[in-house]
């Protein structure tokens, strides 16, 4: 009997998906925004059955893929659903709501490289590549209409800095990943738990902002960074420059979100207005 309610289920949930991939390939503005309803069926799904039964149930939703759309579907099928399987199961195993966003960010960014390399490696595609170069030939036509309004002392500098900040994009590559997995996967959470406890399947709330703490060992971590740019002073362009500047950005990024909690935690217990501390909050960020 449970096994004829697992098929039942995995088969609906499957022709779920099966429309939410058709609409995201065929209806691209609607399309965008259905993306992140994708991992729904595979948390779903996840958070209610055993390993071997999600393994098949991912495997079905990459050949059906692979049938409605093509070999180019198949990634956003791998992307979405390894990263709903992942979160769903978590979800069962009552993990707290941090450690299921940490989860679905390390697996989404494990298959975001892997599709970046395969794309370049099998297909000759490099899609951040040709967008820094469409950017590259858009600030060449810029600097021959600003030769036409401006000094050209002033085209020169607005280039260079032009061409620096194309420069840090290249090296920055990683810390982007890093960063849009986190924020799709943040955003599939707030989509999809709300749909969730509709059918039953509850989640544990998140910690209030001014209560989330971050391991101590990343202070440490950052001081290590710091001490290694400042002492080995890597050439631009290597794989040392690469790693420091990178690893840099995310934990200067992390730094800035404890201490927003810590602000949040203070201005609690004086009793504050949440107005003040969210207005700080958004100002730092600026």
């Amino acid at each position: 009997m449970k096994s004829v309610k697992r098929l039942t289920e995995g088969a609906v949930l499957l022709a779920v998906f099966a429309v939410l991939l058709l609409i995201t390939i065929y209806v691209p503005l609607l399309g965008m925004f259905l993306t992140f309803f994708i991992g729904v069926p595979f948390i779903f799904f996840a958070a209610k059955y055993d390993g071997k039964s999600i393994l098949v149930f991912v495997v079905a939703s990459l050949f059906l893929s692979l049938i409605l759309g093509s070999i180019m579907s198949v990634p956003l099928a791998l992307l979405y659903g390894t990263t709903g399987a992942i979160m769903g199961y978590f979800l069962q195993l009552k993990k707290s709501r941090f450690a299921i966003l940490l989860s679905g960010t390390l697996v989404f960014l494990l298959n975001l490289i892997i599709i970046y390399a395969a794309s370049i490696v099998l297909f000759k595609i490099d899609m951040i590549g040709e967008m820094i170069t469409m950017m590259e030939e858009s600030m060449n036509v810029s600097a021959e209409l600003l030769k036409n309004f401006g000094s050209p002392a002033e085209t020169e500098r607005a280039m260079n800095q032009f061409k620096e900040g194309l420069k840090l994009i290249k090296t920055l590559i990683p810390t982007l990943f890093v960063i849009a997995s986190f924020s799709i996967v943040f955003i599939m959470q707030l989509v999809s738990f709300p749909l969730l406890k509709r059918f039953g399947i509850k989640a544990e709330k998140w910690k209030s902002f001014k209560d989330i703490s971050l391991p101590k060992s990343l202070l440490w971590y950052f001081l290590v960074t710091l001490l290694v740019s400042m002492f080995t002073n890597p050439e631009e362009g290597t794989y040392l420059f690469a790693a420091i500047v990178n690893l840099t950005y995310i934990l200067q990024f992390l730094m800035v979100i404890q201490g927003l909690t810590f602000l949040f935690y203070y201005f609690d217990k004086k009793g504050m207005s949440k107005a003040i501390t969210i207005t700080i909050a958004v100002v730092s960020f600026l």
